[in-house]
C-alpha cells in the first residue's frame, strides 16, 4: 500500500488486481445491475386482473396492436433494481461536486421541510386567489428580497431556469427598443467569458451575436467593446463573476459605455452565490439579470431539473416583464395582476413566459434559504464561498497549470488547464481518475479560452476537511499524469463501467432496448 495526501490508495499493480471478474459481476457492494427488461419476463405482470368484459376501445386506430412487452417483476425484484440504481448515482449527500460554473451545494433540509408542508406542496395554480393567499405571500416577499439583495427596480418570478429567464430578459430589452423606434438594432455583444447559453438565448429571442474578446487576465476587453458599440448594438450580455472565476472590475465602464451607445446590459446571474449580500448588480447599471434560484438559494438541481429563474429588472425594463406578477395591496390581500392592460399599470409588458405563475417549490425553497440566513449569513455565504475556491485554487496551483493565477484572487471558482501534463495526457485521462478516487470530476473543457479546461466550485457548504481530501485527490491523479502513467487511460477501473466511448455514445446513442433473442432471429 502507498500513501499520499488523499489517504490510503492502493498502487497501480493492486488497482489492476482489483478488476478481476467475479460470476455476478459485483465488486462487494459495488453491485451489477442489468437492465429493467433483462430481470423480468414480458410474459408475467406483478399483479393478477381478473378478466371483464371489453365494451369496445375509444381510442380508433390508436388502439394497440401488439403486446406492450413491459417485464413483470415480483415486487422485492423491483424495489432492488431501483434501489441498486440509485447506489450508482452520485449525489451531494455522498461528496463534494466539483462542477465549476454549477454551484452544487447542499441543500438544507429544512428547505425540504417547510416546501412539504400543506398549502404550498398541494397548491394548484388554478386555486382561487382568496384560497391561496400564503403562497401569494410567499412569491411576493421572495421577489421583495431578490429586489433588495440586487438594487434593482422590479422582478419576474415565472422563468423556470436560467435560460429561460435569459430569455425573458431579451425579450424585455427587445419590447423597450421597439417602445421607442429603434427595433433595428440587432447586434448583441457576447464575450468570451460568458456562459455558452448567453448567444444561444439571444440568437433565439432575433439578435445577431458578436463575440467581444478577453483580456490575457480572463476579462472582458473594454477597449474592445467599447469600439464595437454602435446605433445597431441593443445590448450586452456579460456574465460576472466570469466563467474564468473572475469579478468583471470594469463592470460600471461597460454599463456606461452601454447605456451611452443607447443599448442595455445583461447579466447573468447564475454566478451570483459569489457576490449575494457583497455586490448589488443594480449599482453596476445592470438592467436585467437572472438569478438560479438552484444555484445561490440551494435547491437541489441537476439531471434536469428542477429550476427556477427569476429576473431582476431595472427601472427602464421593468415596464416591459412578463406577467403575472403579484400586488400586495393596502390591507394585506395580494391579488395576481395576469392581464397584459391593467389600466395604466403595465400596458408594455411582452405578455408570458408560461402558463402559471413560477415554480412554487423552488419559492418556497429559496425564501426558507434567505429567512434562516439573513442579511448577515448571506454575506458570509458569499465570503466562504470565495474563500474555499481560492484555497482550492493555491492548494493546486504548483501542481496544476492556474492560467489566470497572476490575475489576483479568483472568486467563486478555481481554474485550471492540462498544460504540463505528459504527452498524450488531458483533461479527460485527470477526469477519469477522480472517479476512481470516489469525485464526481470538475466541469471540462469550459470555459472554451482555456485549453484543456478544468473549472472548480467547491461552493460555501464545504468543510476545510472535505477540501483537503478533494485537493489531495486530485493532486494524486495530477501527479499521476504528469509522470505519465499509463493506468490513468483506461480508467476508472473502480466503476459500474470503465471508460467508454462518450463520442460513440454521443452520435449513436442506444436509447431503445431490443430483446437479443429476437435481434439474432431478425438477422
Amino acid at each position: 500500500m502507498t500513501i499520499n495526501q488523499s489517504g490510503w490508495r492502493p498502487s497501480a499493480p493492486e488497482q489492476g488486481n482489483a478488476t478481476a471478474p467475479t460470476f455476478t459481476g459485483n465488486k462487494a457492494l459495488m453491485l451489477e445491475e442489468p437492465l429493467i427488461f433483462e430481470i423480468g419476463s414480458t410474459d408475467t405482470t406483478g399483479v393478477d386482473f381478473a378478466e371483464g368484459d371489453v365494451a369496445g376501445s375509444r381510442l380508433g386506430n390508436l388502439s394497440r396492436t401488439a403486446p406492450i412487452g413491459l417485464p413483470g417483476l415480483a415486487e422485492p425484484e423491483a424495489v432492488r433494481h431501483y434501489t441498486r440504481l440509485s447506489r450508482q448515482n452520485y449525489a451531494i449527500d455522498l461528496g463534494l461536486f466539483p462542477l465549476g460554473s454549477c454551484t452544487m451545494k447542499h441543500n438544507p433540509r429544512l428547505n425540504e421541510k417547510v416546501a412539504r408542508m400543506p398549502g404550498f406542496a398541494d397548491v394548484h395554480p388554478l386555486q382561487p386567489v382568496d384560497t391561496v393567499q400564503g403562497a401569494l405571500g410567499v412569491i411576493n416577499e421572495l421577489a421583495v428580497w431578490l429586489i433588495k439583495l440586487t438594487g434593482m427596480h422590479g422582478v419576474a418570478m415565472s422563468p423556470k431556469a436560467g435560460a429561460h429567464g435569459e430569455l425573458c430578459g431579451m425579450l424585455c430589452i427587445k419590447a423597450a427598443l421597439e417602445a421607442r423606434g429603434e427595433g433595428h438594432r440587432k447586434i448583441v455583444l457576447v464575450p468570451e467569458s460568458a456562459h455558452g447559453t448567453n448567444p444561444a438565448t439571444a440568437a433565439f429571442a432575433g439578435f445577431q451575436v458578436e463575440d467581444i474578446p478577453a483580456t490575457p487576465e480572463g476579462r472582458v476587453d473594454l477597449d474592445a467593446m467599447k469600439t464595437r458599440l454602435g446605433p445597431d448594438v441593443a445590448g450586452v450580455m456579460i456574465t460576472n463573476p466570469n466563467t474564468c472565476g473572475l469579478f468583471e472590475r470594469d463592470m460600471k465602464a461597460i454599463s456606461d459605455a452601454v447605456h451611452d451607445a443607447g443599448g442595455y446590459v445583461y447579466c447573468d446571474g447564475a454566478n451570483f452565490n459569489a457576490i449575494v449580500g457583497r455586490v448589488r448588480p443594480g449599482d453596476l447599471g445592470v438592467d436585467a439579470m437572472h438569478i438560479n434560484l438552484h444555484k445561490t438559494f440551494s435547491t437541489p438541481h441537476g439531471g434536469g431539473g428542477p429550476g427556477s429563474g427569476p429576473v431582476v429588472l431595472s427601472e427602464a425594463l421593468s415596464p416591459f416583464g412578463p406577467l403575472p406578477f403579484t400586488e400586495r395591496h393596502a390591507d394585506g390581500h395580494i391579488t395576481l395582476v395576469e392581464e397584459e392592460t391593467v389600466g395604466d399599470r403595465h400596458p408594455h409588458s411582452f405578455g408570458r413566459m408560461t402558463a402559471f405563475h413560477g415554480q412554487m417549490g423552488m419559492f418556497t425553497r429559496a425564501l426558507t434559504y434567505i429567512l434562516s440566513h439573513g442579511a448577515d449569513g448571506l454575506r458570509q455565504v458569499a465570503e466562504d464561498a470565495v474563500l474555499n475556491a481560492n484555497y482550492v485554487l493555491r492548494s493546486l496551483d504548483d501542481t496544476l497549470d492556474a492560467p489566470f493565477g497572476d490575475s489576483g484572487p479568483c472568486m467563486h471558482e478555481a481554474l485550471f488547464s492540462d498544460n504540463g501534463l505528459a504527452d498524450g495526457f488531458s483533461t479527460i485521462d485527470v477526469a477519469k481518475g477522480l472517479i476512481d478516487e470516489g469525485f464526481h470530476p470538475m466541469t471540462m473543457y469550459f470555459p472554451l479560452v482555456v485549453h484543456g479546461a478544468m473549472l472548480i466550485e467547491p461552493t460555501e457548504t464545504e468543510s476545510k476537511a472535505a477540501l483537503d481530501q478533494f485537493i489531495g485527490a486530485l493532486r494524486s491523479v495530477a501527479e499521476r499524469a504528469k509522470a505519465g502513467d499509463t493506468a490513468l487511460k483506461t480508467a476508472p477501473h473502480f466503476a459500474p463501467r470503465s471508460r467508454l466511448d462518450e463520442t460513440q455514445a454521443a452520435r449513436k446513442p442506444v436509447l431503445v432496448w431490443k430483446d437479443p433473442d429476437m435481434a439474432m432471429a431478425a438477422e
